[in-house]
């Protein structure tokens, strides 16, 4: 007798039909409606996130932003739009590169990495010598993971972002960038890979970070004819100076720093090279045989003893950091933790009565604080030591709250009653007027490391290739257009306004890595966080490209300037680029029918970079009416609160729009 019960259910296999049916009914392949009219948007719906890096495999951010993308473009279907999900990889930059020569060079971490998590056969991981080799492998994984996810994607658009016809696009770009004089060439401040000899942007780093560059004061404090700079942050607090810190088991040396005598930390002399100043070292020294020798205060000629401190970074700033303490709590509690070190001061050759007798004097006033702020904070938070991570909140919080509210009192002179961000612009002005400071650039969120291994710095840059993103018409442009989209969520706008304000010169390009040449000077590489932020244009050709076979030699400039702004004549056209005048049309009329881009999804680490660019360049390139309609950030929890704030947000939306 035959069983009346049904085969067990195999997921695998019936996944992987229903995906086949989907595919062969062309489910995922949206084209124009040939009765739709070409000027309005009402049946098509665009959606993209960003063309996955082919160095590693899926993780649980696509995961994430793939998903929720997907249940979108389902119930957008379901309404009857005609939606575009397209994908792409992105290959371009140095990280691939890295790991290639980490291959080549015989790396067992990087190997064994390959082996243990990504499941590369040894055999292959041989032939990762080559950098295009890793790129194609995890190119090919990561597309297989998402077909077998089902993600709904029109696979016909599939590019690299080092396929010949994607650099033509980019040229174009870039073309267009410097017809509106907003790529310029230089010299500024970049972050830098001392052993790659390159520019290092987001995602050059390991764990994709981008350096951040600070601009600090150096304050020259005097002790005879050598000159001791401590590096800040906030130049206004120099009249609350009580003392210098040092580290006392830190390596310092006497050096000539253009034709002065500084005395600052080993680990700065190397920095300080990178900064096109001349350096001629003396003498090595423990930090130790400073302690308790005496400074001149520049500003009002207070002298002030050098104390040891262990919160004191020689890696950071000069090695050397003026004490604040009414105004940072590291300071305030170093001093604290030195009257009860008495054996090390008797050691030191210190007493506990000297550094007893310091009188602090508070320099910012706020309704919020009476008597000293910091003793106020850390009394607050129960703080104990100069190891507590609690000093990192403490330190933000005050900084924040007299950056925002706090004014400078009559212990600043002429500088009383400003709000300390105007006189800390007024005081750095002064400061480097009166040759007693000078500025220098600092990586603020170091250690970022080169994905080589090598520890990045900062680097003046001469005679290389910037975005303008400091244009301020360009700014008020980007503004205009980030007031036209809609942000989800809502409160994660500020952020890219805030963004658009301090961004400025940024490295473009680089000599080492994939990626595109700069049209006009082909020495130099576009970088990769420059090459794809309009990338979502290019998916509406990249469809004719795969099917019809053109050529990167066939997309010239006229070309583009038709499909994007139907400039030009398209006969002319046509002939030159040896292009069917139909097909042009049809590439034009589709642009039309998908774009402007109604979605766009991230994750929000990119707010800071690559969507803010974005918007930078949509504003610069594009006409108005083809600005992005919204971008959707990813990943925000909001611990020990509302957990998944973002996502339950972002479903929503599913059902407002």
């Amino acid at each position: 007798m035959k069983s009346i019960f049904l085969s067990p259910y195999n997921p695998k296999s019936t996944e992987k039909r229903i995906y086949n049916l989907w595919e062969e009914s062309g489910f995922f392949n949206p084209d124009k409606n040939p009765q739709q009219n070409t000027e309005t948007k009402s049946e098509a719906f665009t959606i993209i996130m960003p063309p996955t890096n082919a160095n590693g495999s899926l993780h649980a951010g696509h995961g994430l932003v793939l998903t929720i993308e997907d249940i979108m473009i389902r119930y957008k279907r379901m309404q009857g739009f005609n939606v575009l999900f397209p994908m792409a990889f992105h290959y371009t930059g140095t990280p691939i590169l890295a790991m290639s020569e980490r291959i080549e060079s015989g790396d067992k971490e990087l190997i064994q990495t390959f082996i243990d998590l990504y499941n590369v056969p040894k055999d292959i991981i041989a032939s990762f010598k080559e950098p295009i080799n890793i790129a194609k492998y995890f190119h090919q994984e990561i597309k297989t993971g998402m077909i077998e996810m089902g993600y709904s994607i029109d696979w016909r658009r599939e590019f690299t972002t080092v396929d010949p016809t994607y650099s033509a696009f980019i040229e174009w770009q870039f073309a267009k960038l410097k017809e509106k004089d907003l790529i310029t060439i230089g010299s500024h401040p970049v972050g830098w890979c001392p052993k790659d000899k390159s520019p290092v942007g987001q995602h050059d780093t390991s764990g994709d970070v981008e350096p951040d560059i600070g601009e600090y004061t150096l304050i020259m404090f005097q002790m005879d004819e050598t000159k001791l700079p401590a590096a800040t942050l906030r130049p206004e607090t120099i009249y609350g100076v009580t003392n210098l810190w040092i580290r006392p088991d830190a390596t310092y040396i006497k050096a000539t720093v253009n034709e002065e005598s500084w005395i600052i930390s080993k680990e700065t002399a190397n920095k300080l090279q990178f900064l096109n100043m001349k350096i001629e070292i003396k003498e090595e020294f423990s930090g130790g045989d400073l302690i308790g020798k005496k400074v001149v205060n520049p500003v009002n000629r207070n002298e002030v003893n050098i104390f040891p401190a262990s919160f004191v970074d020689p890696k950071n700033g000069t090695g050397i950091v003026m004490s604040v303490p009414a105004h940072a709590p590291y300071d305030f509690q170093a001093l604290k933790d030195l009257i009860g070190q008495t054996n090390d001061l008797n050691r030191l050759g210190l007493s506990k009565e000297l550094v007893e007798s310091i009188k602090i004097p508070v320099i910012i006033f706020s309704d919020d604080y009476d008597g000293v702020p910091s003793q106020k904070i850390i009394d607050k938070m129960g703080i104990k030591s100069q190891s507590d991570p609690n000093l990192e909140y403490a330190t933000a919080d005050q900084y924040r709250h007299e950056f925002h509210v706090g004014k400078l009192n009559d212990l600043t002179g002429k500088y009383s009653g400003m709000s300390v961000y105007s006189g800390r612009n007024a005081i750095r002005k002064d400061l480097l007027k009166q040759k007693i400071g000078i500025i220098i650039y600092e990586i603020i969120n170091r250690p970022v490391i080169c994905r080589c291994g090598t520890e990045c710095v900062v680097k003046i840059f001469e005679n290389q290739w910037f975005i303008d993103y400091s244009n301020p018409q360009w700014k008020s442009l980007a503004r205009k257009c980030l007031e036209k989209i809609r942000i989800l969520p809502d409160e994660i706008k500020p952020e890219f306004d805030y963004t658009i304000g301090w961004l400025k010169e940024k490295a473009c390009a680089r000599k080492s890595g994939l990626g595109t040449h700069l049209p006009w000077d082909r020495e130099w590489i576009i970088e990769s966080l420059s090459d794809s932020v309009i990338y979502m244009a290019y998916y509406i050709l990249s469809k004719y490209v795969n099917i019809l076979g053109i050529k990167s030699q066939q997309l010239d400039y006229d070309f583009f300037e038709f499909i994007f702004f139907e400039k030009g004549n398209l006969e002319d056209i046509a002939t030159n680029n040896k292009i069917d005048m139909d097909t042009i049309r049809d590439i034009r009329t589709e642009f039309v029918y998908f774009y402007p881009l109604d979605s766009r999804h991230s994750g929000r680490d990119l707010v800071s970079n690559h969507l803010t660019f974005f918007i930078f360049n949509h504003s610069a390139i594009f006409p108005e009416n083809n600005w992005p309609h919204q971008i959707v950030v990813n990943g925000t929890v909001l611990m020990m609160e509302r957990k998944c704030q973002n996502q339950l947000e972002i479903l929503y939306l599913l059902e407002t729009q």
